[in-house]
């Protein structure tokens, strides 16, 4: 009977199955540094979405003269801008995209809606000087954005470089929703004049080289006395009592805030800077 040479049996291990060798491929191409799939973050960019949405929103229902709406959209923005830079720091999920997304987001919702909100309750009728006004101060939050962009790895974490956007924006739209409350309800054709300049006062400040402070030294897990816990419930009672008048003022005095602070030191004969002088190594956070 004939007999047939058997295989030679190799030693090691057994031969690995064809889409083995597909993975190995794969993750040869990727350590060569071959193309890789890219995706983006879903739980910071949802809340950057949302204030995107709330700066939209806003700008519709001044179209339909709905100002309370408006301007309580932009507040709610102003919350989700907070957050969602805060959220991407917890969950490590800090990305480039998201920063590029988060300056168009507060371009909408900082930028183009209050001073579409303001011009059409009250620049509107003052013809060619309301819409200078009103693109002034959205030609001051681009500005503001981009160098805020470009000088994130030089400025001093402890303040902004002129007025932040979301703060211009509670002061525009606290000033019209003060002015359409019931207890008050001026005409916005009594005050044009004092929007046309709130309008210009906070492009301007924007774009200034007044510093503000940022708040982002506070530290949350430091232990704190006891009547800090008590002055934090006192100031939300404070708002909950009457937002519209409580929360301008608040903003006002932030706004002028910075500009006091240039007047002290510059009376002292210090200069005032917002580059890090004593820890170059000190960065920016994305808010």
């Amino acid at each position: 009977m004939p007999t047939f040479p058997r295989r030679k049996k190799t030693g090691g291990a057994p031969r690995a199955p064809r889409f083995s060798r597909l993975k190995r491929f794969g993750r040869r191409a990727e350590d060569k540094g071959g193309p890789r799939g890219r995706g983006i973050y879903l739980l910071p960019n949802a809340f950057t979405t949302g204030a995107l949405f709330c700066g939209f929103y806003a700008i519709v229902m001044a179209m339909n003269h709905r100002w309370e709406h408006a301007c309580w959209a932009v507040f709610i923005a102003m919350v989700l801008d907070g957050l969602d830079g805060r959220i991407a720091r917890l969950t490590n999920t800090q990305s480039e995209f998201g920063a590029q997304y988060d300056s168009l987001s507060d371009m909408v919702s900082f930028g183009a809606a209050p001073a579409l909100v303001l011009y059409e309750w009250s620049l509107k009728g003052m013809g060619k000087l309301g819409w200078i006004a009103a693109f002034v101060y959205c030609a001051g939050a681009a500005l503001r954005l981009a160098r805020f962009n470009t000088n994130i790895e030089v400025v001093d974490k402890r303040f902004f470089q002129g007025l932040p956007s979301p703060a211009a924006a509670a002061l525009v739209v606290g000033f019209i929703m003060m002015m359409t409350d019931p207890d008050i309800n001026i005409s916005a054709r009594q005050v044009d004049w004092v929007s046309w300049g709130l309008a210009v006062f906070a492009g301007l400040t924007m774009v200034s080289n007044v510093p503000f402070y940022s708040f982002k030294d506070v530290n949350f897990r430091k232990s704190v006395p006891f009547i800090v816990v008590f002055l934090i419930a006192l100031a939300f009672a404070l708002v909950a009592i009457d937002p519209p008048k409580v929360l301008w003022p608040i903003f006002v005095v932030y706004g002028l805030s910075g500009y006091v602070v240039f007047a002290i030191q510059r009376a002292k004969g210090k200069r005032v800077s917002i580059i890090p002088t004593d820890d170059p190594s000190d960065e920016t956070e994305r808010r």
